[in-house]
């Protein structure tokens, strides 16, 4: 979903970078972009492991990103170029659509919305409610089970490295859309195939 669906990397990054800085702590672009994928309880509990500050509490700190991110969600949230276009034909061909992110079923919810496109999906499912997040490929078969498919029979559309990571451990077919200001990196030739934008995506792919 994210940095995938909507335009949200750069919110993170911004809610990040703000709840840290309330703290006490300069955060970085980079930085960021170095949890990426990832769920925010985790990567709150990574930095945490390295800064170890006694205040807030690390629920505190989660609750406070996500807040923040609910908030520009709903003032700047806009579908990345050609996901539109793509759910559509996707859906027009009646191709099975689940959606499997890294974020909270709250954060789905409003993504969801705002872009009004939760009709397209048969399954919505969040690592929230699995052991470990992404790189972990359980989200990943759990969300292949819900729709009743082998999970060698499906395509996982992808921006990320943990979420790469995740669908190739979960043995399914990934195409990458890595963020557009992103340089090409060596991890990328690991996907199936890479595409600029979704307006690339060729339903010729899914076959």
């Amino acid at each position: 979903m994210d940095g995938l669906i909507i335009d949200s990397e750069p919110l993170w990054k911004r809610a990040e970078i703000n709840a840290f800085s309330s703290i006490g702590y300069d955060f970085t672009y980079e930085m960021c972009e170095s949890t990426k994928g990832m769920r925010i309880d985790e990567v709150v509990q990574h930095w945490h492991s390295q800064f170890k500050w006694s205040s807030p509490t690390i629920p505190d700190l989660i609750n406070d990103i996500t807040e923040r991110m609910i908030k520009l969600i709903r003032s700047y949230g806009a579908p990345l170029p050609g996901v539109m276009k793509t759910i559509r034909n996707l859906s027009d061909r009646k191709i099975s659509m689940a959606l499997a992110s890294s974020s909270s079923m709250e954060l789905i919810q409003t993504v969801l919305s705002k872009l009004k496109i939760q009709s397209y999906f048969e399954v919505i499912h969040s690592a929230e409610f699995e052991i470990n997040g992404k790189p972990d490929p359980q989200v990943f078969l759990t969300t292949a089970k819900k729709l009743g498919l082998n999970p060698s029979s499906c395509m996982v559309l992808e921006d990320s490295k943990a979420g790469m990571e995740a669908g190739i451990a979960a043995g399914m077919k990934v195409i990458l859309v890595p963020d557009r200001l992103s340089p090409i990196e060596k991890w990328h030739d690991q996907a199936y195939c890479v595409l600029s934008t979704l307006n690339d995506f060729d339903l010729n792919l899914v076959s």
